[in-house]
């Protein structure tokens, strides 16, 4: 196992040589923040940290003062460097640095330094000495204190989910601004990754997963930015497309990702060859089938009313039903039909979305019937209408599921 030189509190960043963690903080149009935000971190690191460090601000794109503001501080701090990436993107960014950078572990945070600074050597330790290969500040995990609104609270923990359902990952949280990579690990990783924007997070961490590489997780305490310009909609719209690419890749081969860890480091009980399916009667499907229908009406429930606080009854009732529509893909074909493998697995959600098209057809005639009824119904009422909706709809989609969707799909088949 590697060793790891330790410095006294307040030489990180003033030692000669290159440094052991290059911390970046990807930005655009962070004028405001940048300064607080930098000084704030170099203090943590004087006092706090005891490895070599340095700091790269990586403007991607900005249209205000912050590469300006950046060159001060690259001015003002030895450890500070300022790189202008000209195409927005905080994944391009990210792979642009982290391809040319000498230090042995690569990190990085938000510019608003929502995490908690205090979790950063529980989060790169790890990774200098030779324990794991990627680290990931967790906001879902037993231990981390989070203030943030309900909205983005379903939000994440739905996209989470929707990576367990559809690419089978474990790790807890994929999109929170704090993580860390050994160089090794990066290097063989980096050339794989094609999202250049919100997405590359998740990316990485799948592609290290599938690679057999240990990531650790460290529960984080992490405090909403109120004034955070990230458009929640066309992010998720964005990460959902990622979703379908990268899996349609891996499913088909496109995406050889290396085994980079011995079989006997893989997490006990983990097979890769896939695992044996559940027995076929059609009794213990639909029973399956339905409490999967009962989890997936209660989560579009939620999503629904979150979405309808800024979206039509109709816009949130189709966002709702399609994040819904490909978790319950995913679910019921692991868990009702008990196809493991991942061969035909694109076929599967094509299919499956087209079920769905059922439902989508039935709830949103059910709204125009309600609108038709009602002048001005109640949030109560339309939630009510579209249950009852996609309650009928349920048995309709499991005919297909059975009949057409998974149709011959053998069950216990090895990837």
């Amino acid at each position: 196992m590697q060793t790891t030189e330790v410095l006294p509190a307040g030489r990180a960043g003033l030692v000669p040589g290159p440094a052991r963690v290059e911390i970046v903080i990807p930005v655009l149009n962070e004028e405001r923040d940048l300064g607080p935000s930098v000084r704030r971190l170099r203090e943590y690191l004087a006092g706090h940290f005891p490895f070599a460090a340095v700091i790269t601000i990586a403007d991607n794109g900005s249209t205000d003062g912050t590469w300006a503001r950046a060159l001060d501080l690259e001015d003002e701090f030895a450890a500070v460097r300022a790189v202008r990436i000209e195409r927005p993107g905080r994944g391009g960014a990210l792979r642009s640095i982290w391809s040319e950078s000498q230090a042995e572990v690569y990190a990085y945070m938000d510019a608003d330094l929502s995490t908690d600074l205090n979790a950063l050597l529980p989060l790169v330790a790890p990774l200098l000495s030779g324990h794991s290969d990627v680290a990931i500040g967790t906001r879902l995990a037993r231990g981390a204190r989070v203030i943030r609104g309900p909205r983005r609270e379903t939000i994440s923990r739905c996209y989470n989910l929707l990576l367990h359902a559809l690419l089978g990952t474990r790790f807890s949280d994929a999109q929170c601004g704090f993580k860390a990579i050994r160089a090794d690990a990066a290097r063989a990783l980096l050339p794989l990754t094609a999202d250049t924007g919100w997405f590359f997070d998740t990316e990485l961490l799948v592609l290290a997963e599938r690679a057999g590489l240990r990531i650790h997780e460290v529960p984080v305490d992490w405090i909403d930015d109120a004034d955070s310009r990230v458009n929640v909609i066309s992010t998720a719209l964005a990460d959902l497309r990622g979703i379908v690419r990268l899996g349609t890749g891996l499913a088909r081969g496109v995406i050889a990702v290396p085994a980079l860890r011995s079989a006997q480091l893989r997490p006990r009980g983990e097979d890769p060859r896939g695992h044996p399916g559940r027995p076929g009667g059609l009794t213990g499907q639909l029973a399956r089938f339905l409490l999967v229908g009962a989890a997936s009406t209660a989560a579009y429930a939620a999503l629904y009313l979150l979405l309808r606080g800024f979206l039509a009854a109709q816009a949130a009732n189709a966002l709702s039903l399609l994040l819904t529509a490909v978790a319950n893909i995913a679910v019921n074909r692991r868990f009702t039909f008990g196809i493991r493998d991942r061969r035909h697995a694109t076929r599967h959600l094509v299919r499956g979305l087209i079920a769905f098209g059922a439902g989508l057809a039935l709830t949103s005639g059910a709204l125009a019937v309600l609108d038709a009824a009602a002048a001005r119904p109640g949030r109560t009422a339309e939630l009510a209408v579209l249950v009852a909706a996609n309650l009928a709809a349920t048995l309709v989609r499991f005919g297909l599921y059975r009949g057409w969707v998974f149709r011959g799909a053998r069950r216990g088949e090895s990837r």
